[in-house]
């Protein structure tokens, strides 16, 4: 059961060590990724260089749940852009959010923006730091 949903700004803190990477592993184990928010970090690190198969790996090796962008979530996400666009939400954060809501869990994100937006959005929000 998914009791938590990161976002890309979470597991990149995870990855890289950055402030707020401790609460993203207390959770990691009972988390979901949205195929959208997984596809922005597997970006990040092609962009730095990496080998895709070396992504491969150090992603395969974490224990959340990639869960995939189907039309429902996509409407969910397309909705949220009214309410969020003053925040600066992007449409992977929007994804995010709306798997959220979806699956009745908190969204851990390192942006803090997604605080304001939280109430609007119908979704729990965890910055991470």
């Amino acid at each position: 059961m998914t009791h938590v949903v990161l976002d890309a700004s979470a597991i990149l803190a995870l990855l890289k060590g950055e402030r707020g990477a401790s609460k993203v592993a207390g959770v990691i184990a009972d988390a979901s990724v949205c195929a959208v928010n997984q596809a922005e970090v597997i970006s990040h690190f092609v962009h730095l260089g990496a080998p895709l198969e070396d992504i491969r790996a150090m992603l395969g090796a974490l224990p959340y749940i990639v869960v995939p962008a189907d039309d429902a979530l996509a409407w969910e996400a397309g909705d949220l852009r009214s309410m969020t666009a003053s925040a600066g939400l992007s449409l992977g954060d929007r994804f995010c959010l709306a798997l959220a809501k979806r699956v009745g869990a908190p969204a851990y994100t390192a942006d803090k923006a997604w605080k304001d937006i939280a109430g609007d959005a119908g979704a729990k929000v965890v910055v991470i730091r």
